[in-house]
């Protein structure tokens, strides 16, 4: 079987052709797109791919009625569109990917799997903002997470690498792009992320916030009398990096993050992990990506407990050990990480 895996990101389309085994046959990456004369090059190239059996989507939002991957029809189509307002600089890009390859593949079934489905797991305590109830309820505010299909992939990754089973393994996965987050990982599930009721909070990004006193965003519409249609365009497309030092290139430059923002960022109230991974060190630990300049740095060593620092502060602990002087805080060079020297890959 040769299944087309259709990933529509907020600043590119990649496609790529699967096969049976798991090898990836065929490969394009486009420039991000949601204009008609766009979607008919997509379209060519999809053609250009060879016969696929089926297709698979990577759709950001599924809100609290889409926890797992759906087969897609007219009805499933109309319900993705209705939560474009969740996601508007995502969502839009999603459902144009199931346009173009509807129509370049008539009749070939086709899939979505939801970057919010692996976050359903996260406690209440995780998942629910300090709001009245009655707000929560009727509108269903709580904070839903998004990457989840990386976070998902990671953990599994950095599990079979480090040779240890899921279960007892607690991990930070890092998925860094034009969109970031963290996650914190306990068992093999996802128990909290920086993102949270849209893609925009959490993390500086390249052209997003991130997180911002709200009372800021209501000053600037009160007292400035900034429309929220600018407001929200500013917050998305002219803000994090791009705001910060004039470039959204996460690959290059300060960007004056000199302050250590993304160090409180949220996933350390639930304790931190044991692991940081991200996509560039997994796939470069895995095989699956090299640096033709870098020389390979020394692989990991499992430590023992004794030898990871504050690690002991965990996820399923109730309790934390005195610190003395001498002591490393947690997130210190102590702390046994998956070493790679791969760049991170155009992620959204």
């Amino acid at each position: 079987m040769r299944v087309l895996v259709v990933n529509a990101g907020s600043s590119s389309l990649k496609l790529r052709v699967v096969e049976t085994d798991d090898t990836v046959s065929a490969a394009k990456d486009l420039a991000a797109f949601d204009e008609a004369a766009a979607l008919s090059a997509v379209e060519e190239e999809i053609r250009g791919l060879g016969p696929i059996d089926a297709v698979g989507h990577r759709i950001v939002h599924g809100g609290t009625e889409f926890t797992v991957a759906v087969r897609l029809g007219p009805e499933v189509e109309r319900r993705l569109r209705a939560l474009t307002e969740l996601a508007p600089l995502h969502q839009p890009k999603s459902i144009a990917g199931v346009d173009a390859a509807k129509a370049a593949l008539p009749g070939v079934p086709a899939v979505a799997c939801f970057d919010t489905a692996f976050h359903v797991t996260m406690p209440d305590a995780a998942a629910s903002y300090a709001l009245p109830q009655a707000w929560r309820e009727r509108w269903n505010l709580r904070r839903y997470g998004f990457h989840g299909l990386s976070h998902a992939y990671l953990s599994r990754q950095a599990a079979a690498i480090l040779g240890r089973p899921a279960k007892g393994l607690r991990l930070v996965t890092c998925h860094l792009g034009a969109g970031a987050s963290l996650c914190a990982v306990a068992d093999g599930r996802s128990v909290d992320t920086t993102m949270g009721f849209t893609p925009l909070e959490g993390l500086v990004m390249a052209t997003r916030c991130g997180n911002v006193d709200p009372g800021l965003v209501l000053w600037l519409e009160e007292h400035v009398g900034m429309a929220p249609a600018e407001l929200a365009a500013t917050l998305e497309y002219r803000s994090g990096l791009l705001g910060l030092g004039g470039s959204a290139d996460i690959r290059g430059g300060s960007h004056g993050l000199g302050h250590g923002r993304a160090r409180r960022s949220g996933v350390r109230r639930r304790g931190g992990g044991e692991f940081p991974a991200n996509p560039g060190r997994v796939l470069r630990r895995s095989g699956l990506s090299g640096h033709p300049h870098r020389p390979r740095r020394q692989p990991i060593r499992d430590r023992g407990p004794a030898d990871r620092g504050g690690g002991r502060a965990g996820l399923d602990h109730g309790h934390r050990e005195p610190r003395g002087p001498g002591d490393r805080p947690r997130g210190s060079p102590s702390a046994p990480e998956l070493r790679s020297t791969a760049e991170p890959g155009p992620l959204e």
